[in-house]
């Protein structure tokens, strides 16, 4: 059973006002990926924070070919600019967080045993939250006008590179 991506989706799913998302890799299946764009259309403020500095090429690629797909439904994507960012959390509507192991990605939803805290009406929810927004302002914001200027050859290495995000 994949507990960590039911988690999240839930958490998506439910969410009213706003799901904030810290993930070093945004290798999503289509089911998080309608999730994402469904909650954003409907008016949650959806924003997903990943790194700006890779750990891996390949990944932090394929991690960049979802943006623009989500960009263009609403969700609000930042990349951290100083560096690397190892954080896996979301935060949502001021009742529910979870901080843990667990990447938005394939192999920490199918392969890997993750694991998290979960934060339910806790003072450790206006934390989290807090902690989000502090590392957003230090963040640039990909726009779709930034999607649009990567170059050919790059948006199709991406493409190339979402057809193996099962194996990342």
């Amino acid at each position: 059973e994949t507990v960590g991506e039911n988690i999240y989706l839930n958490i998506i799913n439910h969410a009213e006002r706003y799901v904030y998302i810290f993930t070093p890799y945004l290798i999503i299946d289509n089911e998080m990926l309608v999730s994402l764009c469904n909650a954003a259309k409907r008016g949650v403020d959806v924003r997903i924070v990943t790194p700006g500095i890779p750990d891996k090429k390949l990944v932090y690629q394929t991690t960049r070919s979802y943006y623009a797909p989500l960009v263009r439904r609403g969700v609000r994507i930042y990349e951290y600019t100083p560096g690397f960012i190892h954080a896996k959390m979301f935060v949502s509507d001021d009742s529910t967080a979870i901080v843990g192991t667990t990447n938005v990605d394939f192999r920490s939803f199918y392969l890997h045993f993750e694991c998290g805290v979960a934060f339910y009406l806790s003072p450790m929810v206006s934390k989290v939250k807090e902690d989000f927004l502090r590392t957003q302002n230090i963040c640039e914001e990909i726009t779709l006008e930034k999607e649009r200027a990567v170059k050919a050859p790059i948006r199709i290495l991406r493409s190339l590179l979402r057809a193996f995000a099962p194996l990342m």
